[in-house]
Formats: C-alpha cells, sequence, structure tokens
C-alpha cells in the first residue's frame, strides 16, 4: 500500500506514540487536512495532508 491508499475510518500508525502510549490513529476527517483521534485516549489531532503523509508510516486496518 502507498502513502495515499488511506481512507476515512482506517486506522493507522504514526512514526512517533501519542504521549498516552499509544502509536494507532483513527482516521475520522479527510480534506485538505487530515483530522485523527487516539484509538488510546480520544484525543484529536489536525495535521495537513503533507504532514501527515510524512508522519503516517503504515495502514494497520483499512476500512471496507
Amino acid at each position: 500500500m502507498s502513502q495515499g491508499d488511506y481512507g476515512l475510518h482506517d486506522h493507522v500508525e504514526m512514526k512517533k506514540k501519542h504521549p498516552c502510549g499509544n502509536n494507532e490513529w483513527e482516521i475520522i476527517r479527510m480534506g485538505a487536512d487530515i483530522r485523527i483521534k487516539c484509538i488510546g485516549c480520544g484525543q484529536l489531532v489536525l495535521l495537513p495532508r503533507r504532514q501527515f503523509n510524512k508522519k503516517m508510516k503504515r495502514i494497520i486496518q483499512k476500512n471496507d
């Protein structure tokens, strides 16, 4: 899978862990910016698409 194969409600792994210790995030909004939600604590983060592509490591689970 390439960087652009992610979609809404996919679970992704980021390069750095969240301070809560979890490394799994769910994509909850897509557009020019991408909003992700930490699976561990529920924290929401808004990233520009370019920055998200740079910081994403891999897709853990696709939403079918």
